[in-house]
């Protein structure tokens, strides 16, 4: 062979079976293929395993997706290139025309965006509520033939609790489909709770390093089966090599997920006792009004600690400035601190009714608890509260 061809057909190398790598290898493949059209035909008719092509499966991601459910303690996982996507894609996947969404104004803004804007166009109407109305959700449910409830819990960013046990059993008696975006608890909290489908970010607490997208949609296999040719078809697919670094991060998950709790419980309690601290939102604190529900529901009481300042949006401003290990950035999870200040976080397609459901203000702070030395990070807001 010339050289053109010989680089274009390399030499294959074959492991033993019984010579396995202790790290799967990253399948960075679009393509793979079988020896005969027989064995194609058999694997494209579902009657043998294999690959064929990366956009519809690729072994790196179904590692992922595999250790994914398990954790979360669902059957199976469809991944995606974003967190957006997977809440997009499932919502997509899940409603037609005709169909009632009920979504809630203490959730992630693209997620309201998509449902009030993106199905509206086609035909999906949809009722936002308060997460703290309870009551009211219930009545929906009754009263409006609803295809799927959406929400988040902890909220973001004030950290409010859904009744997870409440709104699972009202969405059920309904013949309504449950989705819950649970990037903020983390996968190993929830799976006890008859929630029908689990989105994640795992661009967040799965990755931990701030360093690649991606997310994932986790229900009992069925139903991942029902919503798998929509997501092939979209084509919003996570690579490979992202999806290697993910479950490479998803090792230490477990040990930064326990760090980062503590650490968030005693920046809590060191900020519920400064006077330039109005209020603290963390569902770890007995003030909060989800403590119990959190103590019930959750395994912890996760990674954010959010706050209410004395003062204005410069007061905020200027403490976000102040401060030196906690950089001023989007997104939360990473083993960096993070703070973000509510006029970056500012809710602008609420009614006036709705942003006050929402409760952020100008002297709103979201901070993201990393796995500094936990002295060092209460020094840094002491600094910055002074000035």
């Amino acid at each position: 062979m010339k050289h053109s061809t010989r680089l274009n057909h390399p030499p294959a190398v074959k492991v033993p079976e019984d010579n396995r790598p202790l790290v799967a290898p990253v399948y960075q493949s679009v393509k793979f293929t079988f020896d005969s059209v027989a064995e194609s035909e058999r694997q494209s008719r579902g009657e043998r395993e294999g690959f064929v092509y990366s956009r519809v499966s690729n072994p790196t991601l179904r590692q992922l997706e595999l250790t994914l459910a398990a954790v979360q303690g669902r059957d199976d996982c469809l991944l995606t290139a974003s967190g957006v996507a997977a809440t997009s894609m499932a919502l997509l996947a899940l409603c037609k025309q005709g169909d009632h969404v009920i979504l809630f104004a203490q959730m992630y803004q693209p997620t309201r965006y998509f449902v009030r804007r993106l199905l509206a166009r086609y035909g999906v109407r949809h009722t936002m509520l308060s997460i703290d109305d309870i009551d009211g959700i219930e009545r929906t449910l009754a009263d409006t033939p609803t295809r799927a409830m959406i929400f988040e819990s902890p909220t973001n960013p004030v950290l409010k609790i859904a009744d997870l046990r409440r709104m699972t059993a009202a969405a059920k008696n309904s013949g309504t489909m449950t989705i819950l975006d649970n990037t903020f608890a983390g996968f190993h909290n929830h799976g006890q709770y008859d929630v029908d489908v689990f989105v994640h970010s795992l661009t967040k607490y799965a990755s931990g390093h701030g360093d690649v997208m991606g997310g994932a949609v986790i229900a009992n296999r069925a139903l991942i089966d029902a919503m798998r040719t929509d997501f092939i078809v979209t084509g919003a697919t996570l690579d490979p090599h992202a999806a290697f670094l993910i479950q490479r991060g998803l090792k230490t998950y477990s040990l930064r997920y326990e760090r980062q709790c503590q650490n968030a419980q005693r920046i809590a309690e060191f900020l519920a006792t400064h006077p330039q601290v109005r209020v603290v939102h963390f569902p770890g604190l007995p003030s909060h009004p989800g403590h119990a529900l959190a103590r019930e529901q959750m395994h912890d009481f996760g990674t954010i600690v959010t706050i209410e300042l004395q003062g204005d949006a410069a007061a905020a401003s200027r403490f976000s400035e102040s401060l030196q290990l906690f950089a001023i950035s989007a997104s939360l999870g990473s083993t960096e601190s993070l703070v973000q200040p509510g006029q970056l976080m500012r809710p602008r397609d609420l009614s006036t009714e709705e942003k006050g459901w929402a409760g952020i203000s100008d002297s709103t702070i979201r901070l993201s608890i990393g796995i500094e030395d936990c002295d060092d990070l209460i020094a840094d807001l002491t600094r910055a509260l002074e000035k």
